[in-house]
């Protein structure tokens, strides 16, 4: 086993969830479905949980109709969910755009004031996933947004997220049925990434880590065609940005062309060279049926038997 740069560690672990709690949900990125909105909004209700709906969670730019409000809005949303304290954990209702431009706005002195909390999303999510880690030290988890029928309909992804906050104990040992060793080996490393796309943007920008070094990085995108995936996957590797990077899961490419096939293709054409291990379609990403996956988690990847067994259960 190689012991990866970084593998010892792992962010600070915020507390789990109990019935009772309430939990904060905000739209730091594009505007929300009001429908698919209400309906998560159960679902947390049904969880026992009770909900407060930032400001301006439903939102939409006067001029710009792909932002949930004007950035500074979002970013006040964010901002004070955090700062709550009777706010447990804060759940994003959507990807899409703009979480670059919510992060600029955070006062992160302020925010580190706070301790820690869960925060949940994925996609635009990622950016946001990398500034807390690196501004606040925080480990978050990469799992679903709210108001998506990546979450409302999917009763797996649901019980998959629920069990992630309230019962991080039954989620040290990550095996998704359709994930398949691309590069065989195990290694040690703290868990990073999320979508490439927001990566790619993210490099020499503030509140983004400076490199991959002793990551265990997760890469997946959606409606990308395989010459822009290859010119991300190569400009992250080109810059420097992943030397030293620990393993890599990959999860979904949905809506890529030309398909998955030769994307499997670039990633192994790409990334064999690094001489790390790399485990293909780890279940998590723009997919159904979804995996939370811990983000600042030490844990080892064994690309052998596809599994990402942690140090410790994502919360405490």
């Amino acid at each position: 086993m190689n012991e990866a740069v970084g593998g010892r560690g792992g962010l600070t672990r915020p507390p789990r969830l109990v019935p009772g709690d309430t939990v904060s949900v905000v739209a730091p990125c594009s505007p929300v479905d009001p429908d698919l909105l209400d309906g998560a909004i159960e679902i947390l209700r049904d969880w026992g949980l009770e909900v407060k709906e930032g400001a301006h969670l439903r939102d939409r730019h006067p001029l710009f109709p792909f932002l949930a409000g004007m950035d500074a809005d979002r970013a006040a949303d964010l901002q004070q969910a955090w700062l709550d304290p009777d706010t447990a954990a804060v759940l994003c209702a959507r990807g899409g755009n703009g979480a670059h431009r919510t992060v600029d706005l955070l006062d992160f002195d302020v925010l580190r004031r706070r301790p820690a909390k869960a925060l949940v999303g994925f996609s635009d999510v990622t950016a946001l996933h990398e500034a807390f880690a690196v501004e606040l030290g925080v480990s978050t988890l990469h799992g679903p947004v709210l108001a998506s029928g990546y979450f409302v309909g999917d009763d797996t992804a649901v019980k998959g997220l629920r069990s992630a906050l309230f019962e991080p104990e039954s989620q040290t040992v990550l095996a998704p049925e359709s994930a398949s060793t691309l590069v065989g080996g195990t290694v040690r490393g703290v868990t990073i990434g999320g979508n490439l796309s927001l990566l790619n943007d993210g490099v020499a920008t503030p509140h983004s880590r400076g490199s991959a070094a002793g990551g265990l990085l997760l890469l997946e995108d959606v409606n990308e065609d395989i010459s822009r995936i290859d010119r991300m996957l190569t400009q992250l590797l080109r810059s420097g940005w992943m030397h030293g990077v620990a393993g890599v899961l990959l999860g979904s490419w949905t809506d890529c062309t030309p398909g998955p096939e030769l994307i499997r293709e670039l990633m192994l054409e790409r990334l064999e060279p690094l001489g790390i291990p790399v485990v293909w379609e780890f279940g998590f990403g723009h997919l159904p049926a979804q995996v939370t996956v811990p983000l600042g988690a030490a844990a080892t990847l064994d690309a052998d038997a596809c599994t990402l067994t942690l140090d410790a259960p994502a919360l405490l």
